[in-house]
C-alpha cells in the first residue's frame, strides 16, 4: 500500500468523474429523460385515484363505465410508456455505465504503464489490481444511477410537494418539515458508512496481495513445508477483514433502521393529522387517499435516495482509489523537446554522475565519470550493493539522474523520447520474465508483428531453436505463467532469442548466466557472445569466467569506479578484482 495517499473532497471526486460522461452524453440525456417519463406516469396514478374516489363519493351518478375505460386506457398507455423507457434505461444506461468503466481502466492503465520503478517498488500489486478490477466495477453502478436516482428523486420531490400542496397545505408542511432532519441523521451516519468502506477497500487490496504473494511463492513455501505459517498469516488477514465488514454492517444496520424508524413517523404523522383533518372536513376522503400514495412515493424517493448512499459511498469510494492512481506522478516523462533516437552508433558517457533513490534516498553514485565507446565490451563487477544494476537502469531511463548527465552519442538521453530511447537497448537480465502464452509469443514480444521465420531465425541465433522443436508443440509449445513449464536455460535463452529480434545496437545484460548450471551457462554463453557482436554492451557479472574476453573490465564499489582496464592488466594490479578472481578460482 502507497503511504500518504491523497483523499478527496466529495465535490472534487464528482467534478472529475463527470468528465466521463461527455463521451456519452446523448446516451445520458435520452437516458435521463427516459427516467422523467416513467417518473411522470407514476404520478399520475395518484391523481386518477383521487378523481373516481372523489366522484364516486361526492357524485356517483356522474361517474361512468365510459369514464372508469378511458382512464383505464389513459393509464394502461402509460405503463406502455414506462415499460418501454425503462427498458432504455435498464440497458442503454448499465451499457453507459460499462462504458465508463472500461474507459476509466483504459485511462488508469495507461497511467500505470508511465509510472517509475519507485511506485512499483512502493506498493503492492495486489492493490492496483483491487483498484483497476473490484473498485471500478462499483463505478459502473454509480455511473448509471447516480445521474438517474437524484434526477428522479429532484422530480419526484417537487412534483410530491406541488401536488400535496394543492391538496392541503397544513398537512404537507408538517410533512416536509420532517424531511430535513431524516436527511440529516441519516447522511451523518452515512459519512460513518464512506469512512469504513475507504477501509475495507484498501483491506481487499492487502488481501489480494496476500494471496498472490502465497500462490506465487507456492514452491518456497513447500520447500520450507511451510503451509500452516502461510494459513496463519492469511487468517490474520481474512480475519480483520471480517472486522471491518462487521464495523461496516452495524453502521449499515443503523443506517437502515433509521430510515424505517423515520418511514413510521411519517406514515404515523399524514394517518394521525390527515384522519383528523378529514374529521374536520378539512380535507376529502379522495384527497386522502392521493395523499397517502404520493407520502407512500415520497417515502420510497427518499428511502431509495438514503439506501442508495450506500452504493454512492462505494461508487465514491472507487472513484477516490482510482484517482489516486491517476495523481501518482509521472517521475520518468519524455521532455517537450524530445526527438526520436535514430541509428545510433552507442557510444555512453556518464558526466558527473549522481544519484539517489526518491523513495528512501539512499545515495548510490557521487560524481561518477565513465566513457564508453561505440561497439565496446564492458562489464562491470564489485561488491553487492555497489550500484551495478543501478547503473546500467539509468541508462534506458527506468530512474533518472538526481545530478550530471548521460549522454548517447553526444546527446543527452532526455533529449530522446523514451519509447525510441528504449526501443535501441536490449536487455537480459538473471530473473526472466516470459509472459503467459507460446515461446512463439514471448519471443515476438521483442518485435511485435514479426513473422514467424524471423521468430525461428532469432531462436537460432540465442541457440534456442533445437530445444525448441523437440517439445511437443514446439514454437507454439504454452510456457506457463512467468514460463514455469521451462527450464532456467531455456527461458534465458528465449530471452535472448526475443533480444536477438529486438536488434538494438546496444545490449545490457544483467547477471544474465549467475543463476544457471554450468552447461546451461556455456549454451547461454554462446548465444550472448554472438549477440554481442558490433553491439555496445554491458555485461554485469559474479561469475568472472564470463567477461575475460570484454574490452573493458569495472569494478565498481560504494565509492564509484575503483578499477579499470582488461582482465590481464587487472590481475596485474593485485586489487579487487585480482581478490575476487583468486577467490572464484579457490571455489572451483
Amino acid at each position: 500500500m502507497v503511504q500518504n495517499e491523497k483523499t478527496y473532497e466529495s465535490n472534487e471526486l464528482l467534478k472529475r468523474f463527470f468528465t466521463y460522461f461527455k463521451k456519452y452524453k446523448h446516451i445520458l440525456f435520452l437516458d435521463l429523460f427516459c427516467a422523467a417519463l416513467t417518473t411522470l406516469c407514476e404520478l399520475i396514478l395518484p391523481l386518477i385515484m383521487r378523481y373516481i374516489t372523489n366522484e364516486g363519493i361526492s357524485n356517483l351518478a356522474a361517474l361512468s363505465v365510459e369514464t372508469i375505460v378511458r382512464l383505464g386506457v389513459l393509464y394502461l398507455l402509460l405503463r406502455v410508456i414506462e415499460c418501454g423507457a425503462g427498458y432504455y434505461m435498464a440497458d442503454m444506461g448499465h451499457v453507459m455505465g460499462a462504458a465508463i468503466e472500461t474507459d476509466m481502466r483504459r485511462d488508469a492503465y495507461g497511467h500505470l504503464q508511465k509510472l517509475s520503478d519507485t511506485y512499483y517498488n512502493n506498493t503492492k500489486v495486489g492493490q492496483i489490481m483491487g483498484r483497476i478490477t473490484n473498485d471500478l466495477f462499483d463505478v459502473t453502478e454509480f455511473a448509471h444511477h447516480c445521474p438517474e436516482e437524484f434526477f428522479i428523486a429532484g422530480i419526484k420531490i417537487i412534483a410530491s410537494f406541488v401536488i400535496l400542496a394543492r391538496v392541503n397545505v397544513s398537512l404537507t408542511v408538517i410533512v416536509f418539515i420532517m424531511l430535513p432532519l431524516m436527511f440529516f441523521v441519516c447522511m451523518k451516519l452515512n459519512f460513518r458508512m464512506k469512512s469504513v468502506f475507504r477501509v475495507q477497500r484498501s483491506h481487499i487490496g492487502e488481501l489480494n496481495a496476500r494471496i498472490e504473494d502465497s500462490l506465487l511463492g507456492h514452491k518456497v513455501v513447500k520447500a520450507f513445508a511451510n503451509e500452516e505459517v502461510e494459513k496463519a498469516k492469511f487468517e490474520v488477514d481474512n480475519s480483520k477483514f471480517l472486522d471491518i465488514k462487521k464495523v461496516s454492517y452495524r453502521y449499515m444496520s443503523q443506517f437502515q433502521t433509521t430510515v424505517k424508524a423515520f418511514d413510521g413517523l411519517i406514515y404515523l404523522t399524514v394517518l394521525v393529522a390527515g384522519g383528523i383533518f378529514m374529521v374536520k372536513q378539512w380535507i376529502l376522503p379522495g384527497d386522502l387517499v392521493a395523499y397517502m400514495l404520493y407520502v407512500t412515493t415520497l417515502i420510497a424517493t427518499i428511502r431509495r435516495i438514503i439506501e442508495f448512499a450506500e452504493q454512492f459511498q462505494r461508487g465514491m469510494t472507487g472513484i477516490e482509489r482510482f484517482l489516486q492512481i491517476m495523481d501518482s506522478d509521472i517521475e520518468i516523462f519524455d521532455e517537450p523537446d524530445a526527438e526520436p533516437m535514430e541509428n545510433p552508433k552507442g557510444e555512453i558517457v556518464f558526466e558527473n554522475v549522481e544519484f539517489e533513490y526518491p523513495d528512501d534516498h539512499n545515495q548510490v553514485f557521487h560524481n561518477l565519470n565513465l566513457s564508453i565507446k561505440p561497439g565496446e565490451k564492458v562489464a562491470i563487477v564489485g561488491p553487492s550493493g555497489g550500484g551495478k544494476t543501478t547503473l546500467c537502469n539509468l541508462i534506458p531511463r527506468f530512474y533518472d539522474v538526481t545530478k550530471g548527465n548521460i549522454y548517447i552519442d553526444g546527446e543527452n538521453v532526455k533529449k530522446f523520447t523514451l519509447k525510441s530511447l528504449r526501443r535501441n537497448i536490449g536487455m537480459v537480465q538473471q530473473d526472466v520474465y516470459l509472459f503467459s502464452g507460446t515461446i512463439f509469443d514471448n519471443i515476438s514480444y521483442g518485435k511485435p508483428g514479426a513473422s514467424r521465420e524471423e521468430v525461428i531465425e532469432a531462436a537460432k541465433k540465442a541457440g534456442a531453436h533445437e530445444f525448441i522443436e523437440k517439445l511437443k508443440d514446439g514454437y507454439d509449445t504454452y510456457v506457463g505463467e512467468r514460463g514455469v513449464k521451462l527450464s532456467g536455460g531455456q527461458k534465458q535463452r528465449i530471452s535472448i532469442a526475443r533480444v536477438f529480434l529486438k536488434n538494438p545496437p546496444m545490449i545490457i545484460l544483467d547477471e544474465a548466466t549467475s543463476a544457471l548450471d554450468n552447461e546451461s551457462e556455456f549454451a547461454v554463453a554462446k548465444s550472448l557472445a554472438k549477440l554481442s557482436e558490433g553491439r555496445t554492451t554491458l555485461t554485469i557479472a559474479h561469475r568472472l569466467s564470463s567477461i575475460k574476453n570484454s574490452d573493458r573490465i569495472l569494478v565498481l564499489t560504494e565509492d564509484g569506479i575503483v578499477e579499470e582496464g582488461n582482465h590481464e592488466t587487472l590481475l596485474e594490479q593485485k586489487g579487487i578484482y585480482y581478490h575476487f578472481y583468486m577467490t572464484a578460482n579457490a571455489l572451483k
